[in-house]
């Protein structure tokens, strides 16, 4: 038997590469005689360029840039011909903000600054296109620390730039400047179709995951209301545009810049070749830390289910915790969903040991699917 092994990354425990090998071992304790093929893949979070490098290969580009709270971070972009490849988290990724620092303080006041120097440096490189994976971000500050970077300076009344996050951006009254884009490309690969504001808007679908609370998920999308009649001044008012939320509102500032939008797990699946393996599948295999409502937004699970169902072949999601009903899944195309914390005996024993739970899971599945 044939089966593709797809998953992205499960959150902070494991890469896609390593939970892809994870899945591959258990798989062969049942079925040693089945032919795995291996394509960890990611969307537009964390992991997506070392998946396209892993598949690609290209050159990197390291660089200290700005993190979250404003001290340095090292980050790096990857050059494949004329385009460079970068990954917000890189530079605003929420593993960069320990668990005990995700308050509603820190989702005030982080900032995309880094990213914007991700950009700058590739720019200076002579890229043509620059594609920025979004996802997995610390941050709801709209972008704007990104536009600084770039030249183009949120500012109030008085000319005065804004403090670094996105509750500052309540005074924001222009841009100070412009983006120094230097006629390149902007492509954003977004992993959600989220707007910027509202209920299923930034800072109220992921603020609470970055440590706002009520009081800072209303405040934080008010400023963001206020920002995006700034962006408008751009020539485009993109607030109500999908993927504008992505990334904290990062999304927001790109496709004010002109990016176009894509699927960052449909690029993935383009470039690492998804379709052409699962054309002798037999069955795929994909996961990631948490299957949940948001993987049916557009989220990598959704697009290895829907590439497999276009040929007829089931697809099973191997997960940290499953919260997605039957009928949900096989909306978007998948056979059967299975949660490492249900078959570990719960969230603590799986994480103590994600790589053998993982395993285990995999180990167990093959018997009921490998033919």
């Amino acid at each position: 038997m044939h089966v593709i092994v797809a998953p992205d990354s499960f959150g902070g425990t494991l890469s896609a590469t390593a939970a892809a090998e994870a899945i591959a071992e258990g798989w062969r304790r049942t079925a040693p005689d089945d032919e795995l093929v291996l394509l960890p893949l990611a969307d537009g979070g964390t992991g997506f360029v070392d998946v396209l490098h892993a598949a690609l290969g290209g050159d990197w580009h390291p660089l200290v840039v700005t993190g979250p709270f404003g001290d340095p971070v090292d980050a790096r972009w990857l050059r494949i011909g004329d385009t460079a490849y970068l990954e917000s988290a890189a530079a605003c990724g929420l593993h960069l903000v320990p668990r005990d620092r995700r308050d509603p303080a820190t989702a005030r006041t982080v900032t995309t600054r880094g990213v914007g120097e991700l950009v700058a440096d590739a720019v200076a490189d002579g890229v043509e296109e620059v594609v920025i994976g979004l996802g997995g971000s610390a941050t709801t500050d709209g972008g704007a620390g990104m536009l600084a970077a770039l030249g183009a300076v949120p500012v109030d009344d008085a000319g005065v730039p804004l403090s670094p996050g996105g509750a500052a951006l309540a005074g924001a009254a222009r841009l100070d400047g412009v983006p120094a884009l230097g006629g390149v490309r902007l492509v954003a690969a977004a992993d959600v179709d989220n707007p910027l504001l509202g209920p299923h808007g930034a800072a109220a679908v992921f603020g609470p995951q970055k440590g706002a609370d009520a009081d800072a998920v209303a405040e934080l999308d008010a400023a963001l209301a206020r920002f995006a009649d700034v962006l408008a001044v751009l020539g485009r008012d993109v607030r109500d545009e999908p993927g504008a939320g992505a990334a904290g509102g990062l999304g927001a500032a790109l496709l004010a810049c002109g990016a176009s939008r894509v699927s960052g797990a449909g690029l993935v699946r383009e470039l690492v070749g998804l379709d052409t393996a699962l054309d002798r599948a037999g069955i795929a295999i994909t996961g990631e830390g948490s299957f949940d409502w948001q993987s049916l937004r557009g989220k990598l699970i959704t697009a290895v289910a829907r590439a497999a169902a276009d040929r007829g072949v089931p697809c099973l999601v191997l997960a940290g915790q499953v919260s997605v009903g039957k009928r949900e899944a096989a909306s978007v195309g998948v056979d059967a969903a299975y949660g490492v914390a249900d078959d570990a005996g719960g969230v603590v024993a799986s994480m103590a040991d994600p790589a053998g739970t993982l395993a285990a899971l995999a180990e167990r599945v093959a018997a009921r699917w490998s033919r």
